[in-house]
This record gives C-alpha cells, sequence and structure tokens, in this order.
C-alpha cells in the first residue's frame, strides 16, 4: 500500500546522494537517502538546497519521480545552462555527497490511487518526472485504473526513462504511451517531427466523454497550448490538472 504523506511543517532535511544514473544528455535521475522521509503523494516534488563552504546557498523545486512506495527519494534533474543547482546535480554530484532538502510539497497536481476514473498524462521534456511517479505509483499499488501518456521530446535520445517506459507498456496493458518528436524523428515514424497538436491528442488520448483525470507538466508555453487543445476538445477545464516550469536559473 502506498504511503500517504504526512502532514506537518516543513523543515530542511539532510540528504545522501546513493545513486546516480545518467538518463539523457543532459538530463540525471539522483537517488537520495532522507532518514525519517514522511512519504509522498505521486505529483509532488521538493525543494533542494545546496551550500557553499562560505555560507552561501542556493535552492531549486524538483518534482519527485520515484513511486510513493519506495524509500529513497529519487529526483530527475534536467541540466539547465548557467544554472547554480541542476549543473551541480548533474555533473558533480557523486555518491555519498549531502544536500538538503524541504518537503513534499504540493496537494494540488496529484494523483491517488484510489481514484478510479481514466488517467491522461501529457509530459514535455523533463516534466515527466511527477508524471512517472504516477505511472510507478498505479504498478505499485496494483491498480487497474487505465493510464494514458502522451510524451512530447525533441529527439528519441533526449526521451527520459526511455527504456522503462518500453518494458512498462510491454508488460501492462492498462499502460499506453505515445510520442511527439519536435525536432527528429526515429527512421519510419509515422508522424513529421512537429509540435504536439489535437490529430494526435484525439488519436492517443482519452475522448473528453470518458471524463478522464487529465495531468499536463512541461515548460510554461507547452502546457498552455496543450490544456488549450484539451479544453477546445471538450475536455472540462477542471479536470485538467498543470505543473509548469521555465527559466529560473536552474
Amino acid at each position: 500500500m502506498a504511503r500517504a504523506a504526512v502532514h506537518r511543517r516543513l523543515t530542511w532535511q539532510p540528504a545522501t546522494v546513493a545513486q546516480v544514473n545518467d538518463e539523457t544528455a543532459t538530463a540525471r535521475t539522483l537517488l537520495l537517502e532522507v532518514p525519517g522521509w514522511p512519504g509522498h503523494v505521486a505529483g509532488q516534488h521538493v525543494d533542494v538546497r545546496l551550500t557553499a563552504e562560505d555560507g552561501y546557498s542556493t535552492q531549486r523545486s524538483y518534482s519527485i519521480a520515484s513511486a510513493p512506495e519506495v524509500d529513497r527519494l529519487e529526483l530527475t534533474v534536467q541540466r539547465v545552462p548557467d544554472g547554480e543547482v541542476s549543473p551541480y546535480l548533474c555533473d558533480i554530484a557523486r555518491p555519498g555527497d549531502q544536500v538538503e532538502v524541504r518537503g513534499p510539497v504540493g496537494g494540488y497536481f496529484t494523483w491517488q490511487p484510489e481514484s478510479v476514473e481514466p488517467v491522461l498524462l501529457v509530459a514535455g521534456g523533463s516534466g515527466i518526472a511527477p508524471l512517472m511517479s504516477m505511472v510507478r505509483g498505479r504498478a505499485g499499488a496494483n491498480s487497474r485504473v487505465p493510464f494514458r501518456l502522451v510524451y512530447s521530446s525533441r529527439t528519441p535520445e533526449d526521451v527520459i526513462y526511455a527504456r522503462e517506459l518500453s518494458r512498462r507498456v510491454r508488460d501492462d496493458r492498462g499502460l499506453d504511451v505515445a510520442f511527439a518528436y519536435t525536432r527528429s524523428a526515429p527512421p519510419g515514424w509515422p508522424r513529421p517531427p512537429g509540435r504536439l497538436d489535437a490529430p494526435l491528442l484525439t488519436e492517443v488520448g482519452w475522448p473528453a466523454d470518458f471524463a478522464p483525470a487529465v495531468f499536463v507538466c512541461g515548460p510554461t508555453g507547452f502546457v498552455e497550448s496543450t490544456a488549450n487543445l484539451l479544453v477546445s476538445q471538450g475536455h472540462e477545464a477542471q479536470r485538467i490538472k498543470t505543473e509548469r516550469f521555465g527559466p529560473t536559473g536552474g
């Protein structure tokens, strides 16, 4: 059974890097051990703080990618050029290093395994991270709720969790995944490269009359355009939950 996040006053906690996995040329997953971690709900995020020897500190927020029932906290970070936090996490952090985390944060953009309506997940780039927590949480809870994931990525090489997604689709009849490539597509791909559009959402998403729970995560422009497309297709705006990110200094 997935653990529910405990409501408490949020404080900074030490976290030790237990493992690092390179996902793409610009994205890395870090597994963190956080003593006393209270648990989280799929879709939540944490604040990560780095402190230099001279006392200077900086922090950024990152979505939690791990399933709620997993003890180690899993964060997938996309490197931001000239950033302060993401370059360290993507290029320098090694097992045994310590950072500080605060969370879990957020209660709106979350999915609970007790939900029964079909789910449509739409990800742009590294916006896949909180949606992957939902995919993993669904599997960990043995939920039979059907999931459909539409993932927009620049190229096949930029797809985060590519192998895991392929395995999960192969082993789970309740999970479907479709890709939209914006820069280059694999040889023989049925669609030319381009932005996620209404025809693809109609083809691979849930019909509006199914009243699915919809979660959209990615860059601000992507999220806004996708939400508008879904509303134009008849999806109720209140059933579309969005999480967006933009230039923050990384």
